[in-house]
């Protein structure tokens, strides 16, 4: 009820998925004081954002009616293919689609041509974090794709994240979550490598694990 009443103080923010990660976006937004109108396909998650005060929408189509301003988190580049095909459908005035989804490179251009040409503006924003990291706002934004429109979005991403990096033009987004990526493999391999070591030489995997969480603090 708290949410329902507070959303809107700040305007119409669109989220087409609300999944683990686009469902957190919706929350903290909620809890902002932003107007939410969402879908998703899965009915269990269009219930448990209107109960959160959400409004939800017949479609993504719906949506691009609604909001000036329209978040993507989506499981598969199809279903961007899709929700791309439903907002240049709408023949609404221009919006800003901020694409967080994580996929290849090579599928998110002909996205961003399809809106733009339309007359839509598409931003390249995926996120690092994960899904719990997701509901305390412990994301990064690597915002790509137009600097005057990140920084005019930057109020509504610092309602759902810590912080927000204008990486430059669209694709670096994902080109530096990539990078992110690839430093999260390297340190949970090379972790399980020195668990495997510290194993054989006769240590107990609980007191490793207590070293391990105690020198990530030490670095901090």
């Amino acid at each position: 009820m708290g949410n329902s009443m507070a959303s809107g103080k700040k305007g119409a923010v669109g989220i087409v998925g609300l999944g683990i990660m686009g469902g957190a976006f919706a929350q903290n937004l909620l809890g902002a004081g932003w107007r939410v109108i969402g879908y998703d396909i899965a009915a269990a998650r269009r219930r448990a954002l209107a109960r959160a005060g959400a409004e939800i929408a017949a479609d993504a189509r719906e949506v691009a009616r609604q909001a000036p301003a329209i978040i993507t988190s989506l499981p598969h580049p199809s279903a961007l293919a899709s929700t791309v095909a439903a907002i240049v459908k709408a023949g609404v005035p221009r919006r800003v689609v901020v694409e967080a989804s994580t996929f290849a490179i090579e599928d998110k251009p002909s996205a961003e041509a399809a809106l733009r040409k339309a007359g839509h503006v598409t931003l390249d924003c995926p996120l690092s974090g994960t899904g719990a990291q997701a509901k305390v706002k412990d994301l990064v934004v690597y915002a790509s794709g137009g600097t005057a429109e990140i920084k005019k979005l930057r109020p509504m991403l610092a309602a759902f994240t810590r912080a927000v990096h204008d990486v430059g033009e669209f694709g670096n987004g994902s080109r530096m979550k990539y990078v992110a990526n690839l430093l999260v493999a390297i340190h949970n391999v090379a972790t399980a490598e020195a668990m495997v070591l510290g194993m054989k030489a006769g240590l107990p995997p609980k007191r490793l694990c207590a070293r391990r969480a105690m020198s990530c603090s030490t670095a901090r």
